[in-house]
């Protein structure tokens, strides 16, 4: 894999768990039982990493990379994947990763988020 640096980045986030769905044959990145981003692989097994956007962020960075396409088995107006073998910058898919992972923490409930926060504060001091 080409971005050695996804899971650790994805498990940076506050709150942020992994797990592997034996089902999908794919590892999860999770903020309170809602996924932010799947690694998995196409039914060719080419390495793939799915994740929720904005749909016109979504369709803005699929119009501007080959390797970004709409989400692979997923819901393709909110969901979009990035083959791990193609050349999607480091910087544009941390981008989409913060992308997304923002948009799943805000559509917890408001004491989730508030609890994450509060997590997060309790561990800078």
């Amino acid at each position: 894999m080409k971005y050695e640096w996804l899971e650790s980045y994805c498990l940076s986030k506050n709150a942020a768990v992994k797990d592997y769905k034996e089902e999908w044959q794919a590892t999860r990145f999770m903020i309170r039982g809602k996924m932010f981003l799947m690694l998995g692989g196409d039914k060719q097994g080419t390495p793939i990493a799915s994740l929720k956007l904005e749909p016109a962020y979504g369709d803005f960075v699929r119009h501007e990379y080959k390797d970004v396409i709409p989400g692979y088995y997923m819901n393709k107006l909110h969901w979009n994947s990035i083959y791990l073998d193609g050349e999607v910058p480091d910087d544009i898919l941390r981008d989409m990763i913060d992308r997304s992972y923002d948009l799943i923490l805000n559509s917890l409930p408001k004491y989730q988020r508030l609890e994450i926060e509060s997590e997060s504060l309790d561990d800078s001091n």
